[in-house]
Protein backbone atom coordinates (compact mmCIF):
# COMPACT_ATOMS: atom_id res chain seq x y z
CA UNK A 1 0.00 0.00 0.00
CA UNK A 2 1.21 3.57 -0.92
CA UNK A 3 0.40 6.28 1.54
CA UNK A 4 0.66 9.86 0.99
CA UNK A 5 0.42 13.29 2.51
CA UNK A 6 -0.68 16.21 -0.01
CA UNK A 7 -2.76 19.03 -0.57
CA UNK A 8 -6.18 18.84 -2.80
CA UNK A 9 -8.44 21.20 -3.13
CA UNK A 10 -10.39 21.19 -0.14
CA UNK A 11 -7.08 21.09 2.16
CA UNK A 12 -4.90 19.19 3.23
CA UNK A 13 -5.17 15.51 3.58
CA UNK A 14 -3.57 12.14 3.37
CA UNK A 15 -4.61 9.15 0.95
CA UNK A 16 -4.07 5.95 -0.12
CA UNK A 17 -2.08 5.93 -3.74
CA UNK A 18 -3.53 3.13 -6.54
CA UNK A 19 -2.46 3.14 -10.21
CA UNK A 20 -6.81 4.33 -10.58
CA UNK A 21 -6.12 7.89 -8.64
CA UNK A 22 -5.65 8.69 -4.34
CA UNK A 23 -8.38 7.84 -2.22
CA UNK A 24 -8.69 10.42 -0.10
CA UNK A 25 -7.96 8.69 4.11
CA UNK A 26 -8.60 12.01 5.03
CA UNK A 27 -12.19 12.23 3.72
CA UNK A 28 -13.11 9.00 5.61
CA UNK A 29 -10.74 9.17 8.38
CA UNK A 30 -9.92 12.72 9.24
CA UNK A 31 -12.31 12.95 12.21
CA UNK A 32 -10.18 9.88 13.78
CA UNK A 33 -7.04 10.70 12.22
CA UNK A 34 -5.95 13.96 11.22
CA UNK A 35 -3.45 13.41 9.46
CA UNK A 36 -0.85 10.41 8.45
CA UNK A 37 1.10 10.56 11.25
CA UNK A 38 -2.08 10.70 14.02
CA UNK A 39 -3.18 7.28 11.72
CA UNK A 40 0.29 5.71 12.16
CA UNK A 41 0.30 6.78 16.09
CA UNK A 42 -3.04 4.56 16.20
CA UNK A 43 -1.43 1.96 14.75
CA UNK A 44 -4.45 2.57 12.41
CA UNK A 45 -3.33 1.00 8.90
CA UNK A 46 -5.64 -2.14 8.69
CA UNK A 47 -8.50 0.04 9.21
CA UNK A 48 -7.40 2.44 6.74
CA UNK A 49 -7.07 -0.22 4.39
CA UNK A 50 -10.72 -1.49 5.24
CA UNK A 51 -12.16 1.84 5.24
CA UNK A 52 -11.04 2.36 1.25
CA UNK A 53 -12.00 -1.34 0.42
CA UNK A 54 -13.62 -0.86 -2.83
CA UNK A 55 -13.43 2.70 -3.08
CA UNK A 56 -13.54 4.88 -6.32
CA UNK A 57 -10.64 7.28 -6.23
CA UNK A 58 -11.23 10.81 -5.11
CA UNK A 59 -8.70 12.75 -6.81
CA UNK A 60 -5.75 11.59 -9.70
CA UNK A 61 -2.30 12.48 -8.72
CA UNK A 62 -1.79 15.79 -10.93
CA UNK A 63 -4.97 17.31 -9.29
CA UNK A 64 -3.29 17.35 -5.69
CA UNK A 65 0.29 18.85 -4.41
CA UNK A 66 2.07 16.85 -3.12
CA UNK A 67 3.26 17.17 0.51
CA UNK A 68 6.31 15.50 2.32
CA UNK A 69 4.95 11.90 3.42
CA UNK A 70 5.19 12.95 6.90
CA UNK A 71 5.11 16.40 6.74
CA UNK A 72 5.16 16.63 11.27
CA UNK A 73 7.30 14.26 12.19
CA UNK A 74 8.43 14.30 16.00
CA UNK A 75 12.32 14.35 14.43
CA UNK A 76 13.90 13.73 11.33
CA UNK A 77 17.38 11.36 11.53
CA UNK A 78 19.99 11.46 9.12
CA UNK A 79 22.98 9.22 8.91
CA UNK A 80 25.93 10.28 7.30
CA UNK A 81 28.64 8.74 5.67
CA UNK A 82 27.28 5.40 5.60
CA UNK A 83 28.73 4.14 2.06
CA UNK A 84 32.34 3.16 2.37
CA UNK A 85 32.24 4.84 -1.85
CA UNK A 86 30.89 8.72 0.01
CA UNK A 87 33.50 8.18 3.05
CA UNK A 88 36.33 8.04 0.69
CA UNK A 89 35.12 10.63 -1.39
CA UNK A 90 35.12 12.95 1.58
CA UNK A 91 37.78 11.55 3.06
CA UNK A 92 36.34 10.40 6.35
CA UNK A 93 37.75 8.41 8.72
CA UNK A 94 35.95 4.89 8.95
CA UNK A 95 32.89 4.98 11.27
CA UNK A 96 32.84 2.58 13.93
CA UNK A 97 29.48 4.33 14.92
CA UNK A 98 26.60 5.75 12.42
CA UNK A 99 27.51 9.67 12.22
CA UNK A 100 23.73 11.22 13.22
CA UNK A 101 22.48 14.69 12.46
CA UNK A 102 19.19 16.03 12.49
CA UNK A 103 16.83 18.09 10.21
CA UNK A 104 13.74 19.90 10.56
CA UNK A 105 10.33 19.48 9.16
CA UNK A 106 10.58 22.86 7.44
CA UNK A 107 13.69 22.23 4.85
CA UNK A 108 11.43 19.83 3.36
CA UNK A 109 9.34 19.49 0.63
CA UNK A 110 7.24 17.39 -1.32
CA UNK A 111 7.28 15.11 -4.73
CA UNK A 112 6.95 17.38 -7.92
CA UNK A 113 7.48 20.46 -5.91
CA UNK A 114 10.50 22.73 -6.69
CA UNK A 115 13.87 22.69 -4.05
CA UNK A 116 15.23 25.82 -3.21
CA UNK A 117 18.98 27.17 -4.01
CA UNK A 118 19.71 29.51 -1.23
CA UNK A 119 20.13 33.15 -1.96
CA UNK A 120 23.57 32.83 0.14
CA UNK A 121 25.18 30.05 -1.49
CA UNK A 122 25.53 28.33 -5.00
CA UNK A 123 27.01 25.22 -3.49
CA UNK A 124 23.46 23.12 -3.35
CA UNK A 125 24.20 19.65 -3.66
CA UNK A 126 22.26 16.69 -3.82
CA UNK A 127 22.35 13.15 -2.27
CA UNK A 128 19.57 10.45 -3.09
CA UNK A 129 19.09 8.40 0.35
CA UNK A 130 16.20 5.92 1.25
CA UNK A 131 13.69 7.23 3.86
CA UNK A 132 12.71 4.55 6.49
CA UNK A 133 9.37 6.16 8.93
CA UNK A 134 8.86 4.05 11.89
CA UNK A 135 5.64 2.69 12.83
CA UNK A 136 5.86 1.22 15.99
CA UNK A 137 7.28 3.18 19.02
CA UNK A 138 10.82 1.72 20.94
CA UNK A 139 13.59 2.45 22.89
CA UNK A 140 16.87 0.15 23.03
CA UNK A 141 15.64 -1.32 20.21
CA UNK A 142 17.76 -4.71 19.43
CA UNK A 143 18.84 -4.91 16.27
CA UNK A 144 17.08 -7.87 15.41
CA UNK A 145 13.56 -6.63 16.11
CA UNK A 146 14.42 -3.49 14.39
CA UNK A 147 12.02 -4.32 11.26
CA UNK A 148 9.29 -4.90 13.25
CA UNK A 149 8.85 -1.27 14.14
CA UNK A 150 9.47 0.19 10.79
CA UNK A 151 5.68 0.78 8.92
CA UNK A 152 7.16 1.67 5.77
CA UNK A 153 9.85 2.91 2.82
CA UNK A 154 10.62 6.12 0.70
CA UNK A 155 12.86 8.26 -1.58
CA UNK A 156 14.66 11.15 0.08
CA UNK A 157 16.71 14.30 -1.37
CA UNK A 158 18.56 15.20 1.49
CA UNK A 159 20.16 18.06 -0.57
CA UNK A 160 22.92 20.11 1.16
CA UNK A 161 23.95 23.42 1.18
CA UNK A 162 28.16 22.54 0.78
CA UNK A 163 29.62 25.75 2.23
CA UNK A 164 28.10 26.16 5.21
CA UNK A 165 28.01 22.53 5.97
CA UNK A 166 31.60 23.01 6.41
CA UNK A 167 31.15 26.27 8.21
CA UNK A 168 31.99 24.26 11.23
CA UNK A 169 32.18 20.30 12.72
CA UNK A 170 28.56 20.53 12.89
CA UNK A 171 26.38 19.93 9.73
CA UNK A 172 23.16 21.66 10.98
CA UNK A 173 23.27 24.44 9.09
CA UNK A 174 24.34 23.05 5.25
CA UNK A 175 21.31 20.86 6.12
CA UNK A 176 18.46 22.60 7.08
CA UNK A 177 18.50 25.58 4.52
CA UNK A 178 14.12 26.15 3.97
CA UNK A 179 12.97 23.85 1.33
CA UNK A 180 15.92 21.83 0.27
CA UNK A 181 15.20 18.22 1.20
CA UNK A 182 12.71 16.09 -0.63
CA UNK A 183 10.80 13.76 0.84
CA UNK A 184 8.08 11.38 -1.48
CA UNK A 185 6.29 10.73 -3.35
CA UNK A 186 4.84 8.47 -1.06
CA UNK A 187 5.77 5.31 1.35
CA UNK A 188 5.59 2.09 0.77
CA UNK A 189 4.00 -0.11 3.74
CA UNK A 190 6.86 -2.73 4.71
CA UNK A 191 4.02 -5.45 4.57
CA UNK A 192 5.36 -5.28 0.75
CA UNK A 193 8.59 -5.20 1.41
CA UNK A 194 10.03 -8.12 3.85
CA UNK A 195 12.62 -7.48 5.92
CA UNK A 196 15.95 -7.39 4.90
CA UNK A 197 14.87 -7.01 1.37
CA UNK A 198 17.99 -5.42 -0.62
CA UNK A 199 16.97 -2.37 -2.18
CA UNK A 200 18.03 -0.42 -4.80
CA UNK A 201 18.93 3.32 -4.74
CA UNK A 202 19.75 5.58 -7.96
CA UNK A 203 20.08 9.39 -7.92
CA UNK A 204 19.76 11.02 -12.08
CA UNK A 205 20.39 14.97 -12.35
CA UNK A 206 18.69 15.74 -15.59
CA UNK A 207 18.55 12.32 -16.53
CA UNK A 208 22.26 11.31 -16.33
CA UNK A 209 23.22 9.15 -13.44
CA UNK A 210 24.80 10.45 -10.40
CA UNK A 211 24.92 7.71 -8.24
CA UNK A 212 23.63 3.88 -7.72
CA UNK A 213 23.85 2.08 -4.85
CA UNK A 214 21.96 -0.88 -2.95
CA UNK A 215 21.49 -1.21 0.88
CA UNK A 216 23.93 -4.18 0.78
CA UNK A 217 26.98 -1.76 0.80
CA UNK A 218 25.72 0.57 3.56
CA UNK A 219 28.45 0.88 6.51
CA UNK A 220 25.78 0.16 8.87
CA UNK A 221 22.42 -1.36 8.13
CA UNK A 222 18.98 -0.16 8.67
CA UNK A 223 18.61 -2.24 11.60
CA UNK A 224 21.87 -1.01 13.14
CA UNK A 225 20.99 2.24 12.69
CA UNK A 226 17.69 2.32 14.59
CA UNK A 227 19.07 0.03 17.33
CA UNK A 228 21.79 2.72 17.68
CA UNK A 229 19.11 6.02 17.61
CA UNK A 230 16.88 4.62 19.75
CA UNK A 231 19.62 4.12 22.33
CA UNK A 232 19.53 8.04 22.77
CA UNK A 233 16.14 8.71 22.13
CA UNK A 234 12.60 6.94 22.15
CA UNK A 235 11.49 6.78 18.46
CA UNK A 236 7.97 7.11 17.81
CA UNK A 237 5.35 6.47 15.19
CA UNK A 238 5.94 8.61 11.77
CA UNK A 239 9.91 9.69 12.83
CA UNK A 240 11.77 9.59 9.79
CA UNK A 241 15.11 8.05 9.82
CA UNK A 242 17.16 8.89 6.17
CA UNK A 243 19.79 6.15 5.54
CA UNK A 244 22.59 8.31 4.21
CA UNK A 245 23.84 8.96 0.64
CA UNK A 246 26.62 6.66 -1.51
CA UNK A 247 29.00 7.98 -3.45
CA UNK A 248 29.09 10.24 -6.34
CA UNK A 249 27.68 13.18 -5.01
CA UNK A 250 28.44 17.21 -6.88
CA UNK A 251 31.07 18.72 -4.49
CA UNK A 252 33.40 15.65 -4.86
CA UNK A 253 33.34 15.39 -9.13
CA UNK A 254 36.13 17.24 -10.83
CA UNK A 255 34.74 20.17 -11.30
CA UNK A 256 32.12 20.16 -8.92
CA UNK A 257 28.62 19.65 -9.78
CA UNK A 258 26.41 22.42 -8.45
CA UNK A 259 22.85 22.14 -8.70
CA UNK A 260 21.33 25.00 -10.73
CA UNK A 261 18.06 26.60 -11.46
CA UNK A 262 15.99 24.31 -13.69
CA UNK A 263 17.78 21.07 -12.59
CA UNK A 264 15.53 18.29 -11.89
CA UNK A 265 16.88 15.43 -9.79
CA UNK A 266 14.92 12.16 -9.38
CA UNK A 267 15.69 10.06 -6.95
CA UNK A 268 14.54 6.24 -7.31
CA UNK A 269 13.85 3.64 -4.83
CA UNK A 270 13.44 -0.23 -5.66
CA UNK A 271 10.03 -1.57 -4.90
CA UNK A 272 9.46 2.22 -3.78
CA UNK A 273 8.88 4.68 -6.95
CA UNK A 274 10.54 7.77 -7.81
CA UNK A 275 10.51 11.22 -6.31
CA UNK A 276 11.09 14.24 -8.45
CA UNK A 277 12.05 17.91 -7.67
CA UNK A 278 13.23 20.61 -9.75
CA UNK A 279 15.51 23.17 -8.66
CA UNK A 280 14.67 27.16 -8.34
CA UNK A 281 16.04 30.50 -7.27
CA UNK A 282 14.80 31.51 -3.62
Amino acid sequence: MKLSSYKSPTGNSYGIVTDAGIVDLGRRLGGKYPDLRSLLRCQAIEEARKATQASSPDFQASEVTFLPVIPNPDKIVCIGLNYEEHRIEVNRDPTQHPTVFLRVPESQVGHNRPILRPRESIRLDYEGEIAVIIGKAGRRIREEDAYDHIVGYSCYNEASVRDFQQHCAQYTAGKNFTATGGFGPWMVTSDEIPAGTELELTTRLNGQVMQNATTAMMIHSIPRQIAYISLFTTLLPGDVIVTGTPGGVGARRDPPVWLKPGDRVEVEVSRVGTLINTVVQD
